[in-house]
């Protein structure tokens, strides 16, 4: 194959494509059927115009067969009068009618089976049309409950064009808050490590031993410091107050 014949099928191929991806079913459907309708009104129109030369011819012929039967009687009256000049005259035209109505005849009897086929091909049509009318209906329905499938089905999967990128951007989001989660816990670590200190605390790692420390002894001193406060009695009474009561027999004893 040439390389001008290559791309030529190369450009029907992407044309084709472009077409199917800009066509839409129910404005085909919609175009086809007015299509259709035009045609229908076109037939209409050619056999109302047969008709009407059936019509004129059958007029004619009626005229025709007017001239004739005066004729014959203008000629049996100039007989009558023993005039052979008028009757002749009158003969002749009745000749030229009489021609003139087979002419016509003729073109009627040409015209009528046109007119039976029109007739029979605008019933066909007719009702052609209006199962295509019934099928159109159907199919604009089935597709539009496909349609209404499959977005639903986008939907549930993520995988239309709105909702196509949902599962990344969850994950997305999940790894960042994984992230931080993780430098918040180094943070913490850090900070009790002492790696990293309050840039407003000065004191070194040893003085905030010390500190912590001191603490600890200050409130061991003050719990020592309360319970000298309230001697001994309170302290015995309160363990005492734990212990069960001796039964009758054995205080008695």
């Amino acid at each position: 194959m040439s390389i001008l014949g290559r791309v030529a099928d190369l450009f029907t191929a992407k044309t084709h494509k472009l077409l199917n991806a800009l066509e839409d079913p129910n404005e085909v459907l919609d175009l086809s059927y007015e299509k259709m309708l035009s045609g229908l009104q076109e037939t209409k129109a050619h056999l109302a115009d047969v008709i009407a030369q059936q019509k004129s011819l059958e007029r004619q012929i009626t005229t025709a067969d007017h001239e004739i039967a005066g004729a014959e009687d203008d000629a049996a009256t100039a007989v009558k009068a023993e005039r052979d000049d008028l009757a002749k005259a009158a003969l002749v035209h009745r000749r030229r009618a009489m021609d003139n109505r087979a002419t016509l005849e003729q073109a009627l009897n040409a015209i009528l089976p046109q007119i039976s086929k029109l007739t029979d091909y605008q019933q066909r049509l007719q009702e052609r049309i209006e199962k295509f009318r019934t099928q159109k209906e159907t199919m604009k329905a089935s597709y539009a409950a496909a349609q209404a499938q499959v977005k639903a089905q986008q939907s549930l999967t993520g995988i239309g064009e709105r909702l196509g990128g949902v599962g990344e951007t969850y994950q997305r989001a999940e790894d960042r808050m994984l992230a931080t989660r993780d430098k918040a816990d180094a943070m913490d670590s850090m900070i009790e490590q002492g790696i990293v200190n309050d840039p407003l605390d000065k004191r070194s790692s040893a003085e905030k031993e010390l500190a912590a420390l001191r603490d600890k002894h200050a409130v061991d001193d003050d719990l020592a410091a309360l319970k000298a406060q309230l001697g001994p009695k309170v302290i015995g009474s309160s363990s005492s107050a734990g212990s069960l009561p001796k039964p009758e027999g054995e205080a008695k004893e």
